[in-house]
């Protein structure tokens, strides 16, 4: 079996990275989105909250369980979960340089290797980080994130 791990904070989910987690269903057998937290980064969600978010999201999807990562190396994750791959999406030449030494390192540890899926060019310019500050700003993002995450933002 072919088992891929996506990680990420997704604080929150958007529409970029549901398009790269149901892309990996066609490469992989089994997708492991493992929720990651931060504990020095400040969160709008909390992991549970955030894992309900993509599992009301991606429950049509095949092949597909969310988890948190709990703490630790994302290799060791991935060998622990028996997965021999990790997926990560591109936005951008600037999110490769950033990745790429994260991947030679994941790779030396524990032999896992990372695919890289560029982003479709409708979700280039989204990040959480800029969801996250429109939403707060009083602007309309529902056109950026599923409607699990709009019901959230909406009640906080």
């Amino acid at each position: 079996m072919r088992r891929a791990v996506c990680p990420g904070s997704f604080d929150p989910l958007h529409h970029g990275h549901v398009e790269v987690i149901a892309r990996a269903t066609n490469l992989f057998d089994d997708v492991i989105v493992a929720v990651s937290t931060n504990y020095a980064k400040k969160y709008r969600f909390d992991v549970d909250t955030r894992i309900e978010m993509i599992r009301e999201t991606v429950s049509s999807l095949q092949g597909i369980s969310v988890v948190p990562m709990g703490e630790g190396l994302l290799a060791e994750f991935c060998r622990k979960a028996g997965a021999n791959a990790i997926i990560k999406g591109l936005r951008n030449t600037a999110d490769l340089e950033y990745e790429m030494p994260m991947a030679a390192m994941n790779r030396h540890l524990t032999g896992v290797e990372t695919v890289f899926l560029p982003t479709d060019s409708r979700y280039a310019h989204l990040s959480s980080t800029l969801i996250k500050e429109v939403s707060q700003l009083g602007g309309d993002v529902s056109e950026f994130v599923p409607r699990a995450v709009i019901r959230r933002l909406n009640e906080s």
